[in-house]
């Protein structure tokens, strides 16, 4: 039994005993119990400056001026340097597509693959495939880059896609084609850089940096330039000067 699933369902135990919501026990509150003011939003999700590591669900927008201005301040640590060449990607670069292999990121060697992680850590009302506690079989996402709920079911697995919020081949050009091969398992399989999303607008983003993509969800769009500079901060990858200046921008 993965440790994560059984910590959940002896805390449910105790928040049934005692009266307090699964949610308030667990510490997995939306924008009801953040510590920041979201502005009266009532999408769900987790600030990003509330969630360095990644490890609670979503992305809610980012709001109040102090928290824009916060934003702007981690942006504003990114280092600079044009985009390399893209000669010798592949995804096989990263390791093999979410095994539970990476080392030194949460969640990781849990038992459970990348993708069910992420998908359990973003979704609700999760049924799991009988006998195991790691497979999804359905759940209810909210996509934050379009702003719409999604019901999903496996067998229609392409409709929700994992994103890489600083894109695998990005990371490459900016440095990582330099790294050993286990940072680079990392990045591909770090919570923080991961995000449950609606597929073809996943399809649609590609490869993009913010100065050339950003979500359709115009109230996203800080928050997600925010996590874009929390992954690039941590790997201590540069951006573009046009990246930096986009991301700048969406939190003005």
């Amino acid at each position: 039994m993965r440790v994560i699933r059984t910590a959940v369902a002896m805390l449910a135990a105790a928040a049934a005993l005692t009266g307090c919501g699964l949610v308030d026990a667990v510490g997995l509150e939306t924008d009801a119990g953040s510590a920041r003011s979201n502005g009266g939003s009532s999408e769900p999700g987790t600030n990003p400056l509330d969630n360095p590591d990644g490890t609670k669900p979503g992305l809610a927008p980012i709001i109040s001026a102090k928290d824009k201005e916060e934003a702007r301040a981690l942006i504003e640590k990114l280092a600079t340097r044009g985009r390399g060449p893209k000669t010798g990607y592949s995804r096989e670069e990263y390791g093999y597509a979410w095994a539970d292999t990476a080392t030194g990121v949460p969640l990781a060697r849990n038992g459970c693959d990348t993708r069910n992680d992420v998908l359990a850590r973003d979704g609700t009302n999760l049924k799991y495939r009988s006998g195991s506690d790691c497979v999804l079989e359905s759940m209810t996402i909210y996509d934050p880059y379009t702003g719409t709920t999604i019901e999903w079911r496996k067998a229609e697995a392409a409709k929700v896609q994992i994103d890489h919020v600083v894109p695998l081949s990005y990371s490459w050009q900016m440095g990582a084609s330099r790294w050993p091969k286990a940072k680079r398992v990392q990045i591909a399989n770090d919570p923080l850089n991961l995000l449950g999303v609606d597929g073809s607008t996943n399809s649609s983003k590609g490869d993009a940096s913010p100065a050339s993509w950003l979500p359709p969800n115009r109230r996203i769009r800080c928050a997600y330039v925010t996590r874009f500079a929390q992954v690039a901060l941590k790997y201590d990858l540069p951006v573009t000067t046009a990246d930096k200046s986009a991301m700048l921008e969406q939190c003005r």
